[in-house]
């Protein structure tokens, strides 16, 4: 299903706001793999190697996730506002915040351990 053939089309603004949210997950999704990519590659001595690698693995994975789930969430806003009902409610929000307490928890606890 074309989501250009879904109801009438939004006020312009709107769809551009749309938009402008999707590309802040995506910015987000890049920050979360530029993290796990440096954590990886360029802090070798910051904790054993089997720990620095499934939380770098976690956050490329988180990465992918958002990258994903801003995409649906944009789908499922458009859609939304071509049939004139109210915005879907994400959980997404909830679960980002959490992950990332426990990733920089977890990033803490390895520099105070190394240093």
């Amino acid at each position: 299903m074309k989501i250009s053939r879904v109801g009438e089309a939004p006020d312009y603004r709107f769809s551009l706001a749309n938009e402008r949210t999707f590309l802040a997950w995506i910015r987000t999704a890049l920050g979360f793999l530029a993290a796990g990519v440096g954590l990886d590659q360029l802090a070798p001595n910051l904790a054993t190697p089997v720990i620095r690698e499934v939380l770098a693995l976690l956050l490329c994975l988180l990465a992918g996730l958002l990258a994903l789930g801003g995409y649906l969430r944009w789908l499922r806003n458009e859609r939304a506002m071509r049939l004139k009902q109210d915005l879907p409610y994400t959980r997404g929000l909830l679960f980002i915040s959490l992950t990332m307490a426990l990733v920089a928890a977890a990033v803490i606890g390895m520099v105070l351990y190394a240093g």
